[in-house]
């Protein structure tokens, strides 16, 4: 199959929901479950209006891997609740938002849309597999900035990011990046690494901001070309910039890795193949009534019978 495949980042969108559908929305004993039916809209409204043949909703196995926290100390630190030895510490997460992610897994394997998250990687890199692997068009739909490094309007890979629930979309290609950045897909994770980025922990090399990076890529062309500026004493930078960057130069050598996301996860064999009937229509049926499911999950089962 070489037709379209959508790439979720499952947690990306059920986060949004969570905050985007109101919290009376619950299950007949209680348990608020709009992070779950939310979900359940925007797969439904995304496979409406995009209509990809496959469809893989990639998780974060480990959302803070010790590999990026080796090269970087302080790599998503401030989201930590718990530390655990020895396996993935627990992220802050609202307290009625937990128990609903262990039900959205089971909805999705009883719906059969594949699943994947992988042990000592986030989503972003089962998603730069999936896309590293793909021989044909990829959908990639994410609240989060860093995948645009993985735009490529020549394989027709996109990100679909989310203005307002997923109704909004901004399709985000090398037009939209060149125009906002400065920068194509492949020149996206050098701004950003540049940049930094508070969110993640990580702290870009001080006094330079998104447009500094962004003139210092068009002048230098990529991050290896700007830290070979830094020893030529011909290169067009200012005195200031040079010192920042010679400065920056450990977090320089280690931030590519850790910012770019990884193509090579062994995935597991998977069939991505967008489901048209349940994969266990009696687990689903007891779902849908154990958590008051109702109109959300019988318009995607509506919607995935098309």
């Amino acid at each position: 199959m070489t037709g379209r495949l959508m790439l979720l980042d499952t947690a990306s969108l059920y986060f949004r929901a969570y905050f985007g559908v109101p919290d009376s929305v619950r299950a007949p004993d209680g348990t608020p479950v709009n992070a779950v039916r939310g979900l359940l809209d925007f797969i439904d409204r995304l496979v409406k209006d995009h209509r990809p043949e496959k469809l893989v909703a990639c998780m974060d196995a480990d959302w803070r891997p010790q590999w990026r926290v080796d090269l970087i100390p302080s790599y998503k630190a401030h989201r930590v609740a718990e530390e655990h030895e020895g396996a993935p510490d627990a992220e802050e997460v609202p307290d009625t938002l937990s128990p609903q992610v262990p039900v959205i897994e089971e909805v999705l394997d009883a719906l059969g849309i594949a699943r994947v998250g992988v042990a000592g990687y986030e989503a972003d890199d089962v998603i730069g597999t999936f896309t590293a692997r793909a021989d044909g068009p990829v959908d990639i739909v994410t609240g989060d900035r860093d995948l645009y490094q993985l735009v490529d309007d020549a394989r027709e890979i996109r990100v679909l990011y989310p203005l307002k629930g997923v109704g909004t979309l901004q399709l985000t290609d090398e037009a939209w990046l060149r125009e906002k950045y400065g920068v194509d897909g492949g020149g996206y994770a050098d701004l950003a690494l540049l940049r930094g980025d508070p969110s993640d922990g990580l702290p870009g090399v001080p006094g330079v901001g998104e447009k500094t990076a962004a003139k210092l890529l068009a002048e230098f062309g990529d991050l290896a070309g700007i830290i070979a500026a830094v020893d030529d004493p011909k290169a067009k930078l200012t005195p200031t910039q040079r010192k920042r960057l010679t400065e920056a130069a450990p977090y320089l050598a280690v931030a590519p890795k850790v910012v770019r996301v990884a193509g090579d996860v062994p995935l597991p064999d998977v069939d991505t193949a967008l489901p048209h009937t349940p994969r266990d229509p009696a687990a689903l049926d007891a779902l849908g009534a154990r958590w008051g499911l109702g109109s959300s999950l019988q318009r995607l089962l509506t919607t995935l019978e098309a």
